[in-house]
């Protein structure tokens, strides 16, 4: 279990404290399997240093650069947002029994109407209404759990930036990015035994170079680089960086549900995805319209983001905000304050029996 949280302040001092080491951070954002020579150059810095700092944050578990698989590969509809509250005492007991479920993709202990937020992915084999009426509800110590269907998300969380780079540095970071040229993948089944392995590598470490992938893979090294550009050229996955805000200076994460009328949807989606904050924001059916998880330096900055930018905006009627006092997942990686762990089992299901599936979760 995770230390109890601290208080969150206005300019808490970030964990990852180095400018060059932000700058990296910032870069892998925009270019993550940008090669180490590349990104010395473009942040004017030695490769050598380039390179030792950069394994510094990796190997002290701050940063990791992963892939975010493609939605049909991995899921058979779309996510849940579920808001569970909890018998007094009991939410990180709760919250332990939840991450026991390798459809949970993000966990968060919050304050507000919900003592805990967490996203639910339908993974292929789950029975996500099964989960959602039945094996979630009765785990011990809830009170109470709420759910609504996920629409669409015009912004996701590999979107979210520091925005320290010049304009030209980005530009060059996004030369350094690889293009979706190829036909998408329907179906896990489609991917044949190779490229689901490389898959699963890039899916743990999206840097992994062609030769290390032959080794693992026990393959030629041309075999290996066809098929990693066959896995990212096809958007079968998109590499990512995975950091927790606070670590970088964000230590204030928010989920605000807010009801919109339905012909403002489309500009409220579009202004939110835009805010700087913006990690995820989605349009939803259930109790809320349009729900927006973000990430804020503190409490003044939430507080102008909700009187300046949520009371600027047309057809919004009413809020409900959930502050998060300790995120125990993010992106299917369990979380340790600020240092990430591995990714848990049972996301990708690649011809594989339920009996399978269940072996590989417990």
């Amino acid at each position: 279990m995770s230390a109890d949280p601290t208080p969150v302040r206005e300019g808490t001092s970030p964990v990852i404290e180095d400018p060059v080491s932000l700058d990296i951070v910032a870069a892998l954002q925009i270019a993550p399997r940008v090669p180490a020579a590349k990104l010395a150059e473009i942040l004017e810095q030695p490769t050598t240093t380039v390179t030792r700092k950069l394994k510094r944050l990796q190997q002290e578990r701050l940063v990791k650069v992963i892939g975010r698989f493609a939605w049909p590969l991995v899921t058979s509809g779309n996510p849940m947002q579920m808001w569970i509250c909890c018998q007094p005492g009991r939410s990180y007991e709760v919250a332990e029994s939840l991450k026991q479920f390798p459809e949970i993709q993000f966990l968060m202990v919050t304050s507000g109407s919900a003592d805990i937020y967490a996203d639910l992915y339908p993974l292929l084999g789950s029975d996500a209404n099964d989960l959602i009426s039945r094996r979630v509800p009765s785990i011990p110590g809830i009170a109470s759990a709420r759910s609504q269907l996920v629409l669409k998300s015009p912004r996701v969380g590999q979107s979210w930036r520091l925005n320290r780079l010049t304009e030209n540095q980005q530009h060059e970071l996004e030369a350094c990015t690889d293009p979706v040229v190829l036909p998408a993948f329907s179906r896990i089944e489609d991917l044949s035994d190779i490229d689901f392995q490389t898959l699963k590598e890039l899916g743990n470490n999206s840097r992994i170079t062609a030769a290390d992938l032959a080794r693992k893979l026990a393959v030629s090294s041309s075999t290996a680089y066809r098929s990693i550009q066959v896995v990212l050229g096809s958007g079968a996955i998109s590499p990512r960086v995975e950091v927790e805000p606070a670590a970088v200076g964000f230590p204030l994460n928010a989920n605000i549900s807010l009801q919109v009328d339905p012909s403002a949807i489309p500009e409220v989606l579009a202004d939110l995805s835009r805010h700087p904050s913006a990690r995820m924001v989605s349009m939803v059916a259930g109790s809320a319209s349009v729900t927006h998880n973000g990430a804020f330096t503190g409490p003044a900055q939430l507080a102008d983001f909700i009187t300046e930018d949520l009371g600027a905006l047309r057809g919004v009627h009413s809020m409900d905000i959930c502050i998060g006092m300790n995120v125990l997942r993010r992106y299917w990686m369990d979380r340790d304050g600020f240092r990430i762990g591995e990714q848990v089992p049972g996301i990708l299901r690649h011809r594989v029996t339920a009996s399978e599936i269940q072996q590989e979760c417990h």
